[in-house]
């Protein structure tokens, strides 16, 4: 069990976080850069001090400024894994594996086996300067279990790697938190490792918690811009203005009105458009679409992994991202400046409180 108020202030900086976790869970922060996501993790492994607050896990306490407490990382059962990997250069990958283990009669999992079960058997004898991204954090990862910590920590562990190696180190990944019964907390900026790696998702934005669910959970009901954002979601918050037919609605939202499948009732509503619900044209449309938003195209990015599918930034009103095949933004001859027309209909605009 992890109980932990942690605050923060680092120069203009304040981070304010409460996290309450279960053993055996998987928590990923995600957020954009800033947002206090690394600091959460540095601070768990006693890395920086808390300004304030405490960190509880199972029946230890590792910090409390009230009580004045704060534990070494030395002290704290933590695994390590950051962004470079942070590797000890003149060792082998089987001495950096050993290095964590306390002992020759440990009774925890063998070097070897968790070598293995990092995919790096093979690397054992390898110098650590010869390895490739991929393989450098396997290692890594292999050598934070050997402690068998009760937090396990990664920091942005896939972001350095090739699409491939990712893919192929995302599923390891997954299959090593699926087995471990300490608890896991993960660092990314990138929305499918989210989905994929974490049993719950906290999205962090300006040194807070923002919302925190499962994946469902915010895909479906994004409760602010910065979820939906990271989430690659159209958000909006706002009021009924007008019911022009039986079972539609008209929501008033910031910049604009969508016509929307009656959510009911009075009040302030949340409405998400999925970016692949919208439909790009360069003339008005003929089709049966309630909500048509003329506009121009401010950027178009490219979808990972190989740009097939494009995101396109439209200035209409309201804003709006659109997501279409590169083939398609091809065929429309679509460039920034381009003006074009967006549509989707009612029933593409899932409205909630």
């Amino acid at each position: 069990m992890l109980d932990a108020q942690l605050r923060s202030q680092r120069g203009g900086f304040r981070l304010d976080a409460g996290l309450a976790l279960a053993r055996g869970t998987t928590l990923v922060l995600a957020g954009g850069s800033g947002a206090g996501k690394t600091s959460v993790l540095r601070l768990l492994a006693g890395l920086d001090p808390l300004t304030a607050g405490h960190i509880r896990v199972n029946d230890q306490v590792w910090a409390d400024t009230a009580r004045q407490v704060h534990r070494s990382p030395s002290e704290r059962s933590v695994g390590w894994v950051p962004q470079d990997a942070a590797l000890f250069p003149h060792l082998s990958v089987r001495e950096n594996v050993q290095f964590g283990r306390r002992s020759t009669v440990d009774r925890r999992p063998s070097t070897d086996d968790l070598l293995l079960q990092c995919g790096a058997s093979h690397l054992a004898d390898r110098r650590v300067t010869t390895l490739s991204g991929g393989e450098r954090q396997r290692v890594a990862l292999a050598r934070a279990l050997a402690v068998d910590p009760a937090l396990l920590l990664l920091d942005e562990p896939l972001s350095a790697l090739d699409p491939e190696s990712r893919m192929a180190l995302r599923a390891t990944l997954a299959a090593v938190i699926a087995q471990r019964e300490g608890i896991t907390l993960l660092v990314t900026h990138h929305p499918l490792e989210a989905l994929a790696l974490g049993s719950t998702i906290a999205v962090m934005d300006g040194g807070s918690i923002v919302q925190q669910g499962t994946g469902d959970d915010l895909l479906l009901h994004p409760r602010s811009h910065s979820v939906a954002a990271f989430l690659g979601a159209n958000f909006f918050r706002g009021s009924i203005r007008a019911r022009p037919e039986p079972g539609l609605a008209e929501l008033a939202v910031a910049g604009g009105t969508l016509v929307v499948v009656d959510p009911g009732g009075d009040g302030e509503v949340f409405a998400v458009v999925p970016p692949t619900a919208i439909v790009l044209s360069t003339g008005a449309p003929e089709g049966s679409a309630r909500n048509v938003f003329p506009g121009v195209v401010q950027e178009l990015v490219p979808e990972p992994p190989h740009g097939e599918r494009l995101r396109v930034a439209v200035a209409s009103s309201p804003r709006l991202i659109a997501e279409i095949t590169a083939a398609g933004a091809h065929a429309l001859g679509l460039a920034p400046g381009t003006t074009v027309f967006a549509s989707f209909k009612a029933t593409a605009v899932r409205g909630y409180r």
